[in-house]
C-alpha cells in the first residue's frame, strides 16, 4: 500500500475541485454482510446517520450517485428512500460511471469515488479522487488516495458526506 500522508478527509477536499461524488453500495453504505431469509429475500444494514449528511449535500444540489453490481433491490429501494441518483446491476460500473459523468458535464477529475473492493478498482483509478473506506479490500486500498476512519456501514458515507458539506460551510 502506497504510503500516504495522515489528513482529514476535510483537509484533503480543500485541494480538491469536488463537483459530484459516486458512492458503491455494499461495503459502502453497508459492512458488506447480507442476510438472506428462508425465502431468498436478502436485507442488509445500512447506518441512519447517513442518511442526514447525504441530505445536506442533497440541499446544496451537489451530484450524487450510488452505482453498483448488486443485482438484488434493496440497493434500488434504500436510494428511493435517501432520494439518491442510483445504478445497479451494473455489468460496467467503468462505463456506467463514464456515461454519468457526461451527463452531468462533469469531468473525471471534479469527481470523487468511495469503494471497497475490486470491481471498484476502475472507477477509483478514473476519478479525480479515490477514496476507500477504512476496512476495504487491500487491493482497493492499496489505489485510493485517501482512507476514510469509517468502516463501511458505520458512518463512512457520512464522514465523506459531512467532509463536503464543511467545504460549503467554509465558503459561505
Amino acid at each position: 500500500m502506497p504510503s500516504r500522508k495522515r489528513q482529514t478527509t476535510a483537509q484533503l477536499l480543500r485541494h480538491h475541485s469536488a463537483r459530484a461524488l459516486v458512492l458503491d453500495f455494499d461495503g459502502v453504505f453497508t459492512d458488506n454482510s447480507v442476510i438472506v431469509a428462508s425465502d431468498g429475500t436478502e436485507s442488509v444494514v445500512c447506518s441512519r446517520g447517513d442518511g442526514l449528511a447525504i441530505h445536506a449535500l442533497q440541499q446544496r444540489g451537489f451530484p450524487i450517485l450510488v452505482l453498483s453490481t448488486e443485482t438484488d433491490p434493496v440497493v434500488r429501494m434504500r436510494c428511493r428512500k435517501l432520494g439518491l441518483e442510483c445504478i445497479h446491476s451494473s455489468k460496467n460500473k467503468l462505463a456506467a460511471l463514464k456515461s454519468w459523468l457526461k451527463k452531468k458535464d462533469i469531468e473525471p477529475k471534479d469527481a470523487i469515488y468511495v469503494g471497497n473492493d475490486l470491481n471498484d478498482i476502475e472507477c477509483m483509478k478514473y476519478v479525480g479522487l479515490s477514496i476507500a473506506v477504512a476496512d476495504a479490500f487491500p487491493e482497493a486500498q492499496a489505489v485510493a488516495r485517501h482512507l476514510l476512519t469509517s468502516r463501511g456501514g458505520h458512518g463512512a458515507v457520512r464522514e465523506i458526506a459531512q467532509a463536503i458539506s464543511s467545504l460549503f460551510d467554509e465558503a459561505s
